[in-house]
């Protein structure tokens, strides 16, 4: 990596476990393999969520205003067979048609090659399992042993996912990446790249990353539509000069000679083939081990509780020391903001999707500010 600047100034925590969406797996991977800063910043533990799209926190706003709903008022949002589905305070249930809703997607979704975050230890969704369970699929020996762990000590019970459940996510997971891969066709032949996707091995990419700085990942990425979000690009800053106040990063400041933290980190730029497969566009899960259905009878959580009981579990075995999660803003009813806790109890209160894209690594920064490294 040429990165000259070191990257002094990251909060040394313990072992951290996240919840995350695919492209922010796919972000915390790289930083882990190719970032700059110490080992024991990275993500020990990466649980991540199916996901079709994400929506934009004020454009739901508008669409919801248009139906005189206010966010403060939706007690759960769901969405299942077609339809965003709010539950209401006064014991209301109202729907929006996805076709609706798809005018608040944000334009990076679109160009998403990951249903099941094939990059976590394990991938947690609705999708496959009975109502009140959820489909987990193991994708690793670490991920193995989180579930049978869990399962010993009465977080989570577990049984065999069914045939159908398997065709209805291969089903999904395949539109996903088929409807995907033919936007970022149409971007391309438009002369708006998507760096993600021209994977290319290893010795190529470290040598096609290595001048990037911000200004590249501003017009590669940010200028395109293609930013997710994720705060890669602020967390492994050394100068601390990215900062995402708003929608999208910025930069405060001048990137000092030799560093491509930020291009590196960033999930939607150039990816090598030894973190995403040159086939996985054929393959609807990515690599696993085991597929089951799961519920957490003591946790009544979204889709049978199981990403809390996992956290909680590990947080409270202490297999990790702190967990990322996304909690509800407490001034803005459902916007989404990120959380570093070690409190089983915060881990509680985050439980549910929140649907709206977040800096999730964003509390990293915020720590090692606060604790003055």
């Amino acid at each position: 990596m040429n990165n000259n600047s070191t990257n002094q100034n990251i909060i040394k925590n313990g072992k951290i476990a996240m919840v995350g969406t695919p492209c922010q797996i796919l972000a915390a991977s790289i930083m882990d393999d190719y970032s700059d800063y110490p080992d024991d910043m990275s993500v020990d533990l990466k649980i991540g969520l199916f996901c079709m799209e994400n929506f934009s926190y004020s454009y739901l706003k508008e669409l919801f205003k248009k139906y005189e709903i206010d966010f403060k008022d939706v007690l759960q949002c769901r969405i299942e067979k077609g339809y965003l589905w709010l539950y209401l305070t006064d014991d209301q249930i109202f729907k929006i048609t996805l076709d609706e809703a798809k005018s608040c997607i944000r334009k990076s979704c679109q160009i998403c090659m990951d249903f099941t975050s094939e990059q976590s230890d394990i991938s947690v969704g609705s999708v496959g399992s009975p109502e009140g369970w959820s489909t987990v699929i193991i994708r690793n020996e670490k991920g193995m042993e989180l579930i049978n762990n869990a399962e010993k000590e009465d977080y989570i019970e577990t049984r065999p996912i069914s045939n159908s459940g398997l065709k209805l996510m291969d089903k999904l997971a395949i539109q996903k990446k088929s409807e995907n891969l033919e936007e970022i066709h149409k971007r391309e032949n438009m002369a708006r790249p998507v760096m993600y996707w021209r994977i290319m091995p290893e010795g190529d990419y470290l040598e096609e990353v290595s001048p990037s700085q911000f200004l590249d990942l501003k017009s590669d990425v940010i200028d395109v539509g293609a930013c997710v979000l994720c705060g890669a690009c602020l967390l492994t800053c050394p100068e601390n000069i990215v900062q995402i106040n708003g929608r999208k990063p910025e930069i405060k400041g001048k990137c000092p000679e030799g560093c491509n933290a930020c291009y590196v980190a960033c999930p939607r730029t150039y990816v090598p083939d030894n973190i995403v497969g040159r086939d996985s566009e054929k393959s609807p899960f990515g690599d696993y081990i085991q597929i089951v259905s799961a519920r957490a009878p003591v946790f009544q959580g979204q889709d049978g509780g199981v990403v809390t009981a996992l956290l909680s579990y590990a947080v409270s075995s202490g297999l990790v020391d702190e967990a990322l999660v996304i909690d509800k803003s407490p001034h803005d009813p459902w916007k989404p903001i990120p959380k570093l806790t070690d409190d089983v109890e915060e881990i509680v209160k985050a439980a549910g999707t929140k649907y709206s894209a977040c800096p999730i690594f964003k509390p990293l920064k915020e720590t090692e500010s606060r604790e003055g490294y």
